[in-house]
């Protein structure tokens, strides 16, 4: 018989959800833990919860030495500001491309082309363990519908992200994962896809999928009500401002997306990707909260051990450690100073009632 797959070099097989987990096992009492984080997450995305959603991490994992060394420090600083601050790290793993570029941890996790999927898959999984096993709650954006079959459970938040939100497939997946997700408005700046995806994924859905023995199968959903809307900016201009956020949220009340929540990522257009332009967003949130704005729930913030950036080199070894290879981040001295003083901040204007008033 012809081969009729004349663009497909080759096929290899992956261990399936099932025999990874039995690798990697979990255990009840994080198990526990991670339900009650995503409780927590679920109520401030209602407003049943006055804190803020905290989404604090690299921009892309791909050293598992420095991720755990940044996350036992988040930990830290999380449990100083768990009065006004919900925190969640930001553990990605998979990085959409407009054209080339390194894929992320999964998919590349030797950074050199190599493609080891398999071994990616272990990598991710077993630092999200880790991480998780610490206390700290987790946040990844979902890109490969099958990808979430290896690590969901293991996560409290997830993100769809601007290249991705307006597919169908991703909108039906977000209908049926058992975490809040937040879409991101177009690179354009425009919010109707995002809107329209929150619509569609609080709805039933029903797709194709593989199931964790690693056979193809039919998902029936629920319909996810805690999608939210991420403000990241767009092309134009940033879109974090206090006539942005008004904005969204009476189009969200117009749309029928109640109730209106919104987080507001703090880099891409909203820094204008000047990742030093972070803490002025932050300040900006955190100034709307203060003055009464209900609809803001949380905030994302790109952050690493070190400022910057590093493109990824032939020899690996000259790597610097705790250097964003993806986009660029504030340092951990600057992460940890402007959280400390949104904090404070949010402790001054909180009245004796425990939720912070119009000043």
């Amino acid at each position: 018989m012809a081969n009729v797959d004349i663009r497909i070099k080759q096929i290899e097989p992956l261990a399936t959800p099932q025999e990874v987990f039995a690798q990697l096992p979990s255990d009840e009492a994080t198990a526990k833990a991670i339900m009650k984080s995503r409780q927590t997450v679920n109520d401030i995305i209602e407003g049943k919860d006055q804190r803020l959603l905290a989404v604090i991490g690299p921009c892309s994992l791909h050293d598992p030495k420095a991720a755990l060394e940044y996350a036992a420090k988040l930990k830290d600083l999380a449990s100083k500001i768990e009065d006004e601050m919900f925190v969640v790290m930001r553990t990605y793993f998979e990085k959409p491309r407009t054209v080339g570029g390194w894929k992320g941890l999964i998919l590349d996790p030797n950074m050199d082309g190599s493609y080891d999927i398999g071994g990616g898959i272990l990598a991710a999984r077993s630092l999200l363990l880790s991480i998780v096993k610490m206390g700290l709650p987790v946040g990844c954006e979902v890109l490969d519908p099958i990808i979430p079959q290896y690590i969901d459970e293991l996560m409290s938040w997830s993100s769809i992200g601007a290249r991705t939100t307006e597919s169908q497939i991703h909108r039906n997946l977000a209908s049926g994962l058992s975490v809040a997700v937040g879409f991101k408005n177009s690179t354009s700046g425009d919010l109707r896809n995002a809107l329209n995806a929150i619509k569609s994924a609080r709805q039933p859905a029903s797709f194709i999928g593989m199931d964790s023995k690693g056979a193809s199968a039919i998902f029936r959903t629920t319909g996810n009500e805690y999608c939210h809307l991420i403000l990241r900016g767009g092309d134009q201009s940033p879109n974090y401002y206090e006539d942005d956020v008004e904005s969204a949220r009476l189009l969200m009340e117009k749309e029928g997306i109640t109730p209106p929540a919104i987080v507001v990522d703090c880099s891409h257009a909203n820094s204008r990707k000047n990742y030093e332009r972070q803490k002025r967003v932050l300040r900006s949130i955190i100034d709307q909260v203060t003055w009464g704005e209900k609809a803001i729930r949380g905030f994302m913030l790109e952050s690493y051990l070190e400022p910057g950036c590093q493109k990824i080199p032939e020899d690996l070894s000259t790597l610097k450690y705790g250097v964003s290879v993806t986009d660029a981040c504030i340092g951990w001295e600057e992460t940890e100073r402007i959280i400390l003083r949104s904090c404070e901040m949010l402790r001054k204007a909180r009245q004796t009632d425990g939720s912070v008033q119009p000043l």
